[in-house]
């Protein structure tokens, strides 16, 4: 009988995302578009998963913010960014050229990153409006699309 090695799964970390907002949506087409490698996910806050993450950390719940959320790995706990550290997350996973934009903001003091981060948040539904449905991504990456 043969046996067969587990092979080691790659933890991929989320992004959590206003599914009613234009201007998120597009920013996750964005980075659909730009990414390097693609083992990010991608979830609604709205959906049952965004649901269930904003239950595990009250801490973020009721902040007007995309959530970049790292899984549990080797004993450290899951951890969650939020404002611009998530934004900063997402910048980083871009990789390439999109590194300079990374170091630039990482300059900035973070109480002056959220507060610009806080600014848009305030106005992305009049950026590019609302959107009555969620994002309904193509079926080539729809998998990485949690419900």
């Amino acid at each position: 009988m043969a046996t067969h090695a587990r092979q080691p799964v790659k933890l991929s970390p989320t992004l959590l995302y206003d599914g009613t907002c234009g201007f998120c949506n597009w920013n996750v087409q964005f980075v659909l578009r730009h990414e390097r490698e693609s083992h990010l996910r991608f979830a609604a806050l709205e959906s049952d998963y965004g649901n269930a993450t904003l239950e595990r950390h009250p801490e973020v719940k009721g902040v007007d913010s995309v959530v970049w959320l790292e899984p549990a790995c080797e004993g450290r706990p899951e951890r969650v960014y939020v404002r611009s550290d998530a934004a900063l997350r997402v910048i980083s996973y871009l990789g390439g050229r999109w590194r300079l934009l990374l170091m630039l903001g990482k300059l900035v003091p973070k109480r002056v990153r959220d507060a610009i981060y806080d600014l848009v948040a305030r106005h992305r539904h009049r950026i590019l409006g609302r959107e009555e449905q969620c994002f309904l991504p193509p079926s080539t990456v729809r998998h990485r699309f949690l419900d």
